[in-house]
């Protein structure tokens, strides 16, 4: 597998004018894999924006590295990398104490008596927000740490209504939730998959990708 990041030129609205929603931003990722859109395979890459130091950037986890060319096309030039991250992922243990950032979409469904699939809500509030990734934690192979006090060591760094377009300009709005702070791997196996396969829905449009990095 390989995590690959490129900085986003915003600096040049010529350039990435056609950046307005997340389908643009899909469309994107999907473009950086000319081969599998040749093969017909498409796999489901992840991929998040997130913004570091007033740079922002996309940041993608893919089975295949992605085409330089392709990727850097709203990017500044020479920003783009990718890295393998089997290493890393094999380097993991249980136990270990790992500092975390997540793009999510946190949800809840509830089903009407009859219906076979249940109607989809996002949770609002901060609470529900962090009380839905603490639920999630406990099925991931992780947990949060809590601090001195007893509270659990994340926070939300943002939260927003992104905006999606569909085919025929149907616009809707995706809940969408940055968390950081500390955890515990308590199950390898189960870990693993989910920095693999992700967090909740909307995988497709930059939410669920979970990147962690060791705390000293």
């Amino acid at each position: 597998m390989y995590l690959s990041r490129v900085e986003i030129d915003l600096n040049n609205r010529q350039k990435t004018k056609d950046l307005i929603h997340l389908g643009a931003y899909h469309n994107w990722v999907e473009q950086s894999f000319p081969e599998a859109i040749q093969e017909k395979s498409r796999p489901r890459n992840l991929w998040r924006i997130d913004t570091l130091k007033d740079k922002t950037y996309l940041i993608v986890l893919s089975n295949d590295k992605p085409d330089p060319s392709c990727f850097s096309r709203y990017g500044v030039e020479g920003t783009e990398v990718s890295k393998s991250y089997d290493q890393f992922l094999n380097s993991l243990t249980k136990g270990q104490h790992l500092r975390f950032r997540l793009t999510a979409n946190p949800t809840y469904s509830v089903i009407t008596p009859g219906e076979k699939r249940g109607k989809v809500y996002p949770h609002i509030t901060i609470r529900q927000q962090k009380e839905w990734l603490i639920k999630k934690s406990t099925t991931a192979g992780f947990q949060i740490l809590k601090n001195d006090e007893g509270d659990y060591s994340f926070n939300i760094v943002s939260r927003d209504q992104a905006t999606l377009r569909h085919t025929g300009n149907k616009t809707v709005r995706l809940s969408r939730v940055s968390y950081e702070g500390l955890i515990e791997i308590t199950d390898i196996d189960k870990f693993k998959d989910t920095l693999i396969h992700g967090v909740g829905r909307e995988k497709a449009y930059g939410m669920g990708l979970m990147t962690v990095i060791p705390v000293k």
